[in-house]
């Protein structure tokens, strides 16, 4: 039976490791407090308080995996949290368990394209951003270690929508100069494409894949598609900006891991919104 290290055991990660364990995987999440930890100990698995950026303490364990997912957050940290969680957390994982493959979750966001293009895998990620930089440097560790590299487009899912949150407090939609393709996946299908590429992930070492759902949304058109179906509340005065993931403008394809199997119960904004975003902040959908 497989025995898989969740490292970052929260918004998605606990969705994988619910999906994996119901699979029979022997699973360990990982969280980063000792409170994340408490609420999660209710769950069949082991969850516990545990800094995999502390170099001393990976090497101390003494357990041993067949595969990790590395699916920590920074919370939005500067550059500084990016390079401690993402590529010190990721090295200290490779160093610390050498026999277990890595599924590290980095972001659509190292791509820098401005012109809405098309991106896959194959296009040049270069960002110009430190923060994209240092996934960059990170995800070119983990493929130098045989590991697989899932770039995450913009999650949202119950709870959870930065463009609705925005809508709600008044924020306008943001000028025709400043639009651009939002590229984003619900928290349940990220899962499952991070449940697929484990349960494939003796074929796939060294390789990226995009986790994005099938229809990249212009933000004005999510604007408006939200304002449509929200109870009107006064502006706020504020225009959106849309640059919080870089400043890029592009729109990922999921191809590569739609070919592996891959099906999403959200395959783009409106449905996500309608069958499970609004309904989880009270509004119908």
């Amino acid at each position: 039976m497989p025995r898989i290290l969740i490292a970052g055991c929260g918004y998605v990660g606990q969705v994988v490791a619910d999906l994996l364990h119901g699979r029979g995987w022997q699973v360990v999440g990982w969280t980063a407090s000792a409170e994340s930890a408490g609420q999660l100990s209710t769950k069949p698995y082991l969850v516990r308080a545990f800094d995999f950026t502390n170099p001393a303490a990976v090497a101390a364990v003494r357990e041993k995996f067949d595969l990790i997912i590395q699916c920590a957050s920074t919370g939005g940290g500067d550059a500084e949290k990016y390079r401690r969680i993402y590529l010190e957390g990721a090295r200290n994982l490779l160093h610390g368990f050498p026999s277990a493959r890595l599924i590290f979750t980095s972001s659509t966001s190292v791509y820098a394209q401005r012109q809405g293009e098309v991106v896959d895998e194959t296009t040049p990620a270069t960002p110009a951003h430190e923060k994209g930089r240092i996934l960059r440097e990170a995800e070119e560790h983990v493929l130098a270690h045989n590991g697989i590299v899932a770039r995450l487009g913009g999650i949202y899912g119950p709870g959870r929508s930065f463009l609705l949150r925005k809508v709600l407090a008044g924020v306008t939609a943001p000028g025709e100069e400043s639009d651009r393709f939002i590229n984003q996946a619900h928290r349940d299908d990220i899962a499952s494409g991070l449940v697929l590429l484990a349960e494939r992930q003796a074929d796939l070492g060294g390789e990226i894949y995009n986790v994005v759902d099938d229809q990249p949304i212009l933000a004005r058109d999510a604007w408006r598609w939200l304002s449509a179906r929200l109870p009107r509340s006064s502006p706020s005065g504020e225009v959106a900006t849309v640059g919080k993931r870089g400043e890029s403008n592009k729109r990922v394809s999921n191809k590569k891991l739609r070919a592996l199997g891959w099906a999403l119960r959200y395959p783009n904004f409106a449905v996500a919104m309608r069958e499970s975003v609004l309904p989880s902040f009270g509004f119908g959908g």
